[in-house]
């Protein structure tokens, strides 16, 4: 009986990021490569398609991360690696750069590819005017090259609005393409890729920036946004894991022993109680109580001798 050769697999996680990479030639690819290894010239007249195109889909692939920069994937590759083998992966990161795009390809994909056509209407609502040629070309490095899928796309162009109505912390800027770029390459740099992901982060971001709004407020800081300086300081006691009021009694402390606020003071003070590891109010109190000055021991008051009467007179005589 002749034995059948084994059965080629692409896992499920990987077939949904090519799928959502919405790219004939980086799925062929990714197919071929299974099949047959790294022979990228092979690839290209197997596939009828130049060393360019055939590149291009390689380092598309990179950037997704389903290819490594020596080897193809196992065709037996489980569907979902840990994480930490994951991390272990040589990738190769996306240039802090788009590339370069014709506004004839873009016009036509925004015709014939439904999915980046809804991503183009949802960036001219919430942007409020119609998208120009510079920003249509972000738009579509960000759909393209940094490959991430349109449910993603969709969610960084709503997050990145939030931050710009954000009333304290750093938002207040106009939302422009360029901000939604640089947020988009953050996104990818940290792995950002499913819609899961994406909300993951958002609420964690949500929630921190509502902590610096409670921070800011308590430190009496209003009607102004808070400077960068100020946000690295407060997002730094944060990441030491100082509550809110722990920060308040900082904050007393500091305003108690200088009249004012004054950062680089009070940054001290939760730096100091960071190394004792105390981070609450009630361990503070227990381990570093406030000091109380020193009660003024005042000088006895120096007492006048007695006037001899008897003495003036005499005195007074004699003159």
């Amino acid at each position: 009986m002749q034995q059948s050769a084994p059965e080629n697999l692409i896992s499920q996680a990987s077939a949904d990021r090519l799928i959502a990479a919405h790219d004939g030639d980086v799925a062929l690819l990714y197919i071929y490569l299974q099949r047959t290894g790294s022979d990228l010239e092979g690839a290209a007249r197997e596939l009828c398609r130049t060393m360019g195109e055939i590149e291009a889909a390689h380092e598309k692939l990179l950037r997704m991360g389903l290819i490594g920069t020596a080897s193809v994937p196992s065709p037996a590759a489980p569907a979902e690696l840990p994480r930490a083998e994951r991390q272990q992966e040589i990738k190769l990161p996306p240039a802090e750069e788009l590339p370069e795009y014709r506004a004839e390809d873009i016009v036509r994909r925004s015709k014939e590819d439904d999915a980046f056509a809804a991503i183009v209407a949802e960036a001219q609502k919430v942007l409020g005017h119609v998208l120009s040629s510079s920003d249509l070309k972000r738009l579509f490095g960000i759909y393209d090259y940094l490959a991430l899928p349109p449910e993603v796309v969709l969610e960084l162009l709503n997050y990145c609005v939030s931050i710009s109505c954000s009333p304290s912390g750093e938002g207040r800027r106009r939302l422009s393409m360029n901000f939604v770029e640089k947020e988009a390459f953050a996104w990818v740099h940290m792995e950002i890729f499913t819609l899961e992901q994406a909300e993951e982060y958002i609420q964690k971001s949500q929630q921190r920036r509502s902590d610096i709004g409670k921070i800011s407020e308590a430190l009496g800081i209003r009607g102004r946004a808070l400077t960068p300086s100020e946000q690295r300081f407060i997002r730094s006691w944060l990441d030491m894991g100082f509550t809110l009021d722990a920060i308040e009694l900082a904050y007393d402390r500091t305003v108690t022993n200088t009249g004012a606020l004054k950062w680089g003071y009070m940054n001290k003070i939760l730096q100091t109680w960071h190394e004792k590891k105390l981070h609450t109010p009630a361990e503070i109190e227990a381990n570093d109580p406030r000091r109380k000055p020193a009660s003024a021991v005042k000088p006895a008051a120096k007492q006048d001798k007695p006037i001899d009467l008897d003495r003036l007179r005499a005195a007074l005589d004699k003159m």
